[in-house]
C-alpha cells in the first residue's frame, strides 16, 4: 500500500509539501498541486485515518455512548447523530453496555473505549454515572455532552427533559378522557427520569383527589416483555380501571399485545397511554398514544454545542424542549 512518503517522491515534493496538498492544510501552488494529484491517481495512494488524524490533530470521530444496543427508542436518536455528524464531515463511534459489571461499570468503560479511540468529543445517555465520574474524566470533560440526563457540573453541557412534567400530561390527559381508575406499569426504579415521570402522574392525579397510595403501579424493565408480563399481572388481579398508563412505548405495545390476545379491546375497554411517541407508537394496533419527548430537537441541540466545543463551529443552540401528548386510537373518552 503506497504512503504519503511515496506520494511525495513521485511528486518530486517535500513530505510537508505533499501533507499539505492531501489535508488542504496550507499553501500550496496550483503547479505543485496537480503534480501531487497526479502521483495520487498513479499510486491510487489512500490516506490511513490514522495519518489524517496524526497530522491534523484531530479524529473526526465523535463518541456515543447508550445503555444498550436494542429496542425502539436509542436506534432513532443514534441515526440523528449519524446523520448529523456526517453532514459535518465526521464519523461516530458507538459504545454500549456489555460486560460483567453494574451500569456505572458498563459505562465507565464505554467512555474509556471511546476516549481510547481517540474521540474528539462524546456524547453520553446514561443515568448511572455521578458527579465523582464525570470529574474523574479531567479534562476530557470540556468535551462531552449529556442527553437525557443532568449534571450539577456541566449544566450548559446536559440536554434532557422536564420528565415530570411528561408524568403529569400523562395523567392529566386521562383524567381530561372521564378517566379516575387507572393503572400504572413503570419502568426501572433505579432511572431518574422514569421515577420523574411516575412522580409527576402521581402529583397530578392527587392534585385531582385521586390518593396515589392507592394506584395500581408495578415496575419494569421498559420492554415489551415486560409491558406483556405486567398487563397479565393487572387483569390477574382484577383491579377495576378503565385506563393504562405505560411510562414508555415498548411496554405499551407489550400490554397492547396482551390484551388482544386476552380479548379485551382497546380502546372500547381500556385505554392505553404511552411514554416516549417513538416510531412504533404510530404503527401499532391500535395506534398508541402517547406522551411525545422531542428527542429530536433535544439531540440536534446537544450536537452542535459539542460540536462548538469540539470545532469552533458557533452553530445556534436552543435548551427549552416542550413536552406535549400525541393522541391516536388507544385513548377514548369514558361513557359517563
Amino acid at each position: 500500500m503506497a504512503t504519503i512518503k511515496d506520494v511525495a517522491r513521485l511528486a518530486g515534493v517535500g513530505l510537508g509539501t505533499a501533507s499539505r496538498a492531501i489535508n488542504g492544510s496550507g499553501p500550496v501552488s496550483p503547479a505543485t498541486l496537480e503534480k501531487v494529484q497526479k502521483a495520487i491517481e498513479a499510486l491510487d495512494f489512500r490516506p490511513s485515518h490514522a495519518a489524517r488524524a496524526l497530522l491534523s490533530g484531530s479524529s473526526k470521530m465523535v463518541g456515543v455512548y447508550i445503555p444498550a444496543l436494542s429496542g425502539t427508542f436509542y436506534t432513532p436518536i443514534l441515526q440523528i447523530i449519524d446523520t448529523q455528524l456526517r453532514a459535518a464531515g465526521l464519523h461516530m463511534v458507538v459504545a454500549f453496555g456489555v460486560g460483567l459489571g453494574d451500569d456505572r461499570r458498563q459505562a465507565i468503560e464505554g467512555i474509556e473505549f471511546l476516549v481510547e479511540r481517540g474521540c474528539d468529543g462524546l456524547i453520553v445517555m446514561t443515568s448511572a454515572l455521578g458527579e465523582d465520574d464525570i470529574a474523574a474524566l479531567g479534562s476530557r470533560v470540556a468535551r462531552l455532552v449529556a442527553l437525557n440526563h443532568s449534571f450539577a457540573s456541566i449544566p450548559e453541557q446536559c440536554f434532557t427533559v422536564d420528565h415530570e412534567l411528561g408524568g403529569r400530561l400523562a395523567a392529566r390527559t386521562l383524567l381530561e378522557h372521564g378517566h379516575r381508575q387507572i393503572a400504572v406499569i413503570a419502568g426501572p426504579q433505579a432511572l431518574p427520569d422514569n421515577v420523574a415521570r411516575i412522580e409527576g402522574c402521581k402529583a397530578e392525579l392527587a392534585a385531582h383527589d385521586i390518593d396515589p397510595a392507592g394506584l395500581w403501579l408495578q415496575w419494569s424493565d421498559f420492554s415489551p416483555a415486560g409491558g406483556w408480563a405486567c398487563a397479565r399481572a393487572l387483569i390477574a388481579d382484577g383491579r377495576p380501571c378503565s385506563a393504562l398508563f405505560c411510562a414508555n412505548d415498548e411496554m405499551a405495545v407489550g400490554a397492547l399485545s396482551y390484551f388482544q390476545e386476552a380479548g379485551i379491546r382497546v380502546p372500547q375497554d381500556l385505554s392505553v397511554l404511552g411514554y416516549d411517541d417513538t416510531p412504533s407508537a404510530e404503527f401499532s394496533a391500535p395506534r398508541l398514544s402517547s406522551v411525545r419527548m422531542p428527542w429530536r430537537q433535544m439531540t440536534l441541540n446537544g450536537i452542535n454545542a459539542l460540536l462548538n466545543l469540539c470545532y469552533d463551529l458557533g452553530r445556534p443552540v436552543a435548551r427549552d424542549f416542550p413536552v406535549t401528548v400525541t393522541l391516536r386510537a388507544s385513548v377514548a373518552r369514558l361513557p359517563s
